[in-house]
């Protein structure tokens, strides 16, 4: 039976009613409980213990019988602010090494707690207890150490109020376990994992969450009211700290590396042995700063990028997977360009190690490296007291060379220093950032590289009104580059600026050895209070703006304004556990002020009674102009477009989760059109063993697809040419987990990925700024056969990941990695199963590592 998304959406909200009346019950505060609440506050006394407690998570030391209770938990999810439906408490102990929490998680039905096994910091639909320590007390950061009942970890370090690093890796303890009450999570907590001023006494902020997994109830002492903006701001205080050292802090984790890859040798295969050392050094330099090194570093356990074919003018962005450049690299972000959450700025890591940028100059092919070695990596991170945040990162990679000797990366530094001062105890800040980049070029490199790039900005924020939920930012940025002539004219005709555009008013200077530029920005939004929030901002960037030797951004040469508005319910109703919809509208120009897109779009994403979650959305553009579809060539009109998506997942309580997501886009009059498909399945075996599968089906039709300029752009000979584009794009991405024991699991990832095109209708652009879309262009016959250009791309990466915290801090890995590629065959045919099973045919590039490291504590 065919069912329509709005068919499977009724289901859903059918299915969810059904449940409402149970599931409100639940919300009712039992007797019991309301019996045993004390009165809500939010300060609690941590005792030093006399002797340390045993941390086995039976709470039998004597120290917790002397601790003073917290018992004044509220429900902050589903509800705010009302009664949980089970009773938790906690206590706090401390002695000259370490923090010690005790919580003790009250259930009626103990059989019933969820315990799911993990990897370390892998989240679960487990119980949780969550413990957050805000060391400095400045409301606007915080340390969280999270475990469900089956003992598995998790820390995050929270920064500017409510942002999260995932990455944050401390050496902790917490042992747990379930009884006839509950389940009780014991921690152990050094105090040398956490930075604190150098005084006598000193207040903490903290708070305690506890999640139940079956419910996906949430409660906190103190309550967190996430109608209000901030997580840190909101935290309680633990006093009676006294007597304890700021410890400088030394650790020191060295390993080796032991690979074997495949490498491709002419037109055969052979293999290649590697063995390398390193080290990970952590220093407290004051008890504010620490000193964060990585020597040799490697990062073969990391996995790899997901397979893309970009038929675009712009660079595709990966996110960052290495730990180093993960952690506490929050306090370096200055972001310039946001998108549906994914933000790029002035510091992108992953430009740190990155693909040789000469590899074309070589015809060694296969033996150009897939990456520049990193030499050594530095960063400095930390709060003084006075509420200033400071960031700095140097990193240098080595000159790479091919096998035919040719080199293809320069030696290369990289630095970024970052200020962040609040004021007004956090709720308003000014900050600063400063980057630099600079190469060895030799003859050959400074043709096509850039020698130097340097940029810097402000940025400043102030937040007021009730509950200081509303926020007024904004930032000014500004860059320079050198480099030889030609390297500068290659910035200037590249995609992120297109100086040679004709009829544009940038003058192109091929004599130019800098390039310069600046950009600005504003915006004020609303965080929290009631049910509204909102953003609304402009930015200007200038056509000389260029941060992409150490940041990313795809184009400059652009001004605008955005808006957003949002109706955000978080109290459960008749059919919904929450609610959003929202409006967004955007209004982008060229600095000349020429319309490159006006348009807004609706969507609405909701979780139901019964946990489905569910989002869907409408939008467009209005007739607009191109700045980048030819190329560097003019500016090409663009008729308007729809487009609209459909989303649902399962209930992630259950042992299987289903989910789909649907996209369509409708442009050039119909003329142009695309659609995809990506239903997936989450899957739990046991409580050990997890996975995902994952098919996407992407078809897409371009009428005006750019095939490529003849002749030099901006001259009368130029012909600036497009075809009819047919693709289909198909993958699968299959994650399998198998956890032995809280530290040690097993992890697997495979995405085989297939995307072919066919090119038809060759034409070249006749009247490119022509209201009507056909007298735009006109048949091409000079450069042949369209086919010629046709493709069929096949790729398969996948990892085989064994980790192992054999001692705290200290870790195994055994990794097996596998590549194959193929692209020589069926050019335009797309053969679904065909093309997987060819795929599967081409050569193996496999890599085996072994990665051990050991970590110290002095």
């Amino acid at each position: 039976m065919h069912r329509t998304p709005l068919t499977i959406a009724a289901l859903l909200v059918l299915t969810a009613s059904a449940e409402a009346q149970q599931l409100a019950r639940r919300d009712r505060p039992s007797p019991a409980a309301a019996a045993t609440r004390s009165p809500a506050t939010t300060v609690v006394t941590a005792i030093r213990a006399t002797s340390s407690p045993q941390i086995d998570g039976l709470a039998a030391d004597d120290a917790w019988r002397d601790a003073p209770v917290v018992d004044g938990f509220r429900q902050f999810d589903p509800k705010e602010d009302v009664e949980p439906a089970f009773r938790t408490e906690a206590r706090f102990a401390y002695d000259d090494r370490n923090l010690y929490v005790l919580v003790r998680a009250f259930d009626p039905a103990p059989d019933s707690i969820m315990a799911l096994l993990s990897r370390r910091d892998e989240r679960t639909q487990s119980d949780y207890i969550r413990v957050i320590v805000d060391s400095y007390h400045d409301r606007r950061t915080g340390y969280q150490f999270m475990v469900n009942p089956a003992g598995v970890k998790r820390d995050l370090y929270l920064y500017n109020d409510t942002s999260e690093d995932i990455s944050w890796d401390a050496v902790w303890d917490v042992k747990t376990s379930i009884d006839s009450l509950g389940w009780v999570a014991e921690f152990r907590i050094p105090l040398s994992q956490l930075r604190y001023p150098r005084k006598e006494s000193h207040t903490f902020g903290v708070a305690v969450h506890r999640e139940v997994g079956r419910t996906n109830e949430r409660s906190s002492w103190p309550v967190w009211r996430r109608s209000q903006s901030g997580l840190a701001s909101q935290l309680g205080e633990v006093h009676g700290i006294s007597g304890i050292a700021s410890p400088r802090r030394l650790e020191f984790m060295p390993y080796s590396v032991q690979s074997n890859s495949s490498v491709r040798r002419g037109d055969a295969f052979g293999r290649t042995q590697r063995g390398t050392i390193g080290a990970d050094i952590k220093y407290g330099l004051s008890s504010n700063l620490t000193l964060d090194a990585a020597i040799n570093p490697d990062f073969g356990q990391v996995e790899a990028d997901p397979s893309v074919l970009n038929l675009s003018a712009f660079e595709q962005f990966f996110g960052e997977q290495r730990p180093f450049f993960l952690e506490g690299t929050g306090i370096l972000r200055f972001d310039q360009d946001c998108n549906d959450g994914q933000c790029t700025g002035l510091f992108y890591s992953r430009r740190i190690g990155r693909a040789p940028q000469l590899g074309f100059l070589s015809n060694a092919g296969g033996s150009v490296p897939t990456s520049s070695t990193i030499l050594g990596a530095a960063k400095i991170t930390g709060r003084l007291g006075n509420g200033l945040s400071l960031g700095i990162l140097n990193a240098v990679t080595d000159r790479e060379t091919a096998g035919d000797g040719v080199d293809v990366e320069p030696l290369t530094n990289y630095f970024v220093a970052r200020l962040n001062q609040d004021l007004r105890g956090g709720r308003s800040g000014i900050g600063a950032i400063v980057t630099a980049v600079n190469r060895s070029l030799d003859e050959s490199a400074a043709d096509y590289l850039r020698s130097a790039g340097y940029t810097a900005g402000i940025d400043a924020r102030h937040r007021f009104g009730p509950g200081g939920n509303f926020q007024l930012s904004a930032s000014a940025v500004g860059s320079v580059v050198r480099g030889s002539e030609s390297a500068i004219a290659l910035t200037q005709r590249s995609s992120v600026h297109y100086y040679q555009r004709p009829g544009d008013d940038l003058e192109y200077d091929p004599t130019r050895t800098s390039l310069s530029g600046y950009a600005m920005s504003v915006g004020l939004n609303k965080q929290g209070g009631g049910i509204t929030r909102f953003w609304t901002g402009g930015w200007y960037k200038s056509p000389g703006l260029e941060i992409n030797d150490v940041g990313f951004m795809t184009n400059v040469n652009s001004m605008g304004w955005s808006n957003w508005f949002a109706l955000v319910f978080q109290e459960p109703r008749a059919f919904y556990r929450r609610l959003q919809v929202n409006f967004n509208q955007w209004n982008s120009f060229m600095v000349d002020g020429t319309n490159t897109g006006v348009g807004g779009n609706v969507n609405v994403n909701t979780t139901f009674r019964n946990m489905w979650f569910m989002y869907a959305g409408i939008g467009g553009e209005r007739a607009a102009v191109c700045g980048a579809c030819l190329r560097g060539g003019p500016y090409l009109n663009e008729d308007a477009n729809l487009n609209g998506w459909f989303g649902f997942s399962g209930d992630s309580r259950r042992s299987i989760v289903p989910g789909l997501n649907v996209h369509f886009n409708r442009r050039d009059g119909g003329r142009s059109a695309s659609y995809g498909l990506n239903p997936n399945v989450t899957f739990r075996v046991a409580s050990r063993m997890s996975g995902s599968l994952g098919v996407n089906f992407n078809r897409n039709t371009d009428d005006r697809q750019f095939l490529r300029n003849f002749g030099e752009v901006g001259s009368d000979t130029a012909h600036y040419t497009v075809g009819h584009l047919a693709q289909r794009t198909l993958s699968l991405t299959t994650r399998l987990n198998f956890t032995v024991s809280p530290t040690m699991s097993v992890q697997f990832y495979g995405s085989p990925f297939v995307s072919v095109g066919k090119y038809s209708d060759w034409r070249e652009v006749a009247d490119p700024r022509h209201a009507d879309y056909e007298h735009r262009f006109r048949p091409f016959t000079l450069g042949g056969d369209p086919g010629a250009y046709d493709f069929n791309f096949k790729q398969f990466r996948s990892n085989l990941v064994m980790r192992w915290e054999y001692r705290p801090g200290s870790t195994l890995f055994l990794v097996w990695g596998q590549g194959r590629e193929q692209g020589d065959i069926d050019h335009g045919d797309f053969g679904g199963w065909r093309d997987y099973r060819n795929l599967f045919g081409a050569h193996p590039a496999n890599t085996f590592l072994v990665k051990a490291s050991y970590w110290f504590s002095m």
